[in-house]
């Protein structure tokens, strides 16, 4: 079968142990980022399996209906970037494992680890101290402040956990479900929603991007923090409203913001005003980006390739358009 694997950026797919899933199969592997239908549909001519490196591709009604060889695509979690729809009518399988269980500690230490940097002003401190200054700004100790976590999810308890360990108080907000499961295990819930983000030095949001969940942080929620706090995002740009937190770092609240998502990615412009915020810290979506979390996140979706290939597909999201070879 031949499987295209698109936005492989570092070639790294190839080194890993679950690679070996593909033996026997045709394997393209590309390189870079490409979201012109066009140019897409050009390179996955010939393909009849498609393997998506999480939501960096979107694939909508307009490539598929190009792509007359393609049966299959397979992928991993949410899929809010591929058109369910546009694959069932024209007999498109989607396979993507919902994981259950299990930690991304990839995620939850890419959230410390930009935490850190911003109450430490690290990067600020890195660039200067190569630039031949010395101290340029005073920092923030973590044991005593309180740590804000949006969403009562894996992640985010596995940031508490950190959190503790160096001594910071964790305060809980999230939707009434969870607001409700956190109540019953013992956790500190805020009062209501304005007095979370108001007594929280940091907020971290940890949260799924959904319809019910985009834009769920608002200019009033950053208007409530307090002055010098500051908010991470290692989740998705989405779940903040258009321009908030831009609007937020421009009125001070919150004082500095570091995330590693962002409305448009590749993000590439060094002059996107919030790219360039001198109050911003970030990185690239790396979130994932770790060897470890990329071998169990594709064995998944590899296997859902080779299951395929045998004839017994997995996780399948829109079975209806899978017939079974007599």
């Amino acid at each position: 079968m031949k499987v295209h694997i698109l936005d492989d950026w570092f070639d790294t797919l190839r080194g890993l142990p679950c690679f070996s899933l593909l033996d026997g199969q045709d394997v393209t592997v590309w390189t870079d980022h490409v979201q012109d239908v066009s140019v897409l549909a050009d390179r996955l001519a010939e393909a009849e399996a498609v393997v998506l490196f999480r939501e960096r591709t979107k694939v909508t009604r307009a490539l598929i209906e190009r792509l007359p060889n393609l049966r299959l695509i397979s992928q991993r979690s949410v899929y809010p970037h591929i058109d369910v729809a546009a694959c069932t009518d024209n007999n498109v399988l989607l396979c993507s494992k919902m994981p259950k269980g299990g930690t991304n500690y990839a995620a939850a230490e890419l959230t410390w680890a930009l935490l850190m940097a911003a109450m430490r002003q690290i990067p600020a401190q890195m660039a200067a101290t190569k630039a031949g200054k010395w101290q340029i700004g005073v920092g923030k100790t973590l044991r005593g402040r309180v740590l804000g976590l949006y969403g009562y999810g894996r992640i985010a308890k596995a940031v508490a956990e950190y959190a503790r360990a160096f001594g910071m108080k964790v305060v809980w907000w999230s939707s009434d479900e969870g607001r409700a499961r956190a109540l019953a295990e013992g956790a500190n819930v805020a009062e209501n929603r304005e007095a979370f983000f108001a007594q929280s030095d940091v907020v971290s949001v940890h949260l799924r991007l959904k319809p019910e969940t985009k834009g769920v942080i608002t200019a009033k929620d950053f208007a409530a923090m307090g002055a010098g706090a500051v908010f991470v995002n290692t989740s998705r740009a989405g779940l903040i409203a258009p321009g908030a937190l831009l609007d937020g770092l421009n009125a001070g609240r919150p004082a500095t913001a570091a995330i590693d998502v962002f409305d448009t990615e590749p993000m590439r412009d060094p002059n996107d005003p919030l790219l360039s915020h001198p109050n911003l810290i970030c990185t690239p979506h790396i979130g994932f980006v770790t060897e470890d979390e990329f071998e169990v996140q594709f064995r998944d979706i590899f296997e859902q390739v080779a299951a395929y290939s045998a004839g017994a597909p997995i996780h399948m999201i829109n079975p209806e358009v899978w017939t079974p070879s007599v």
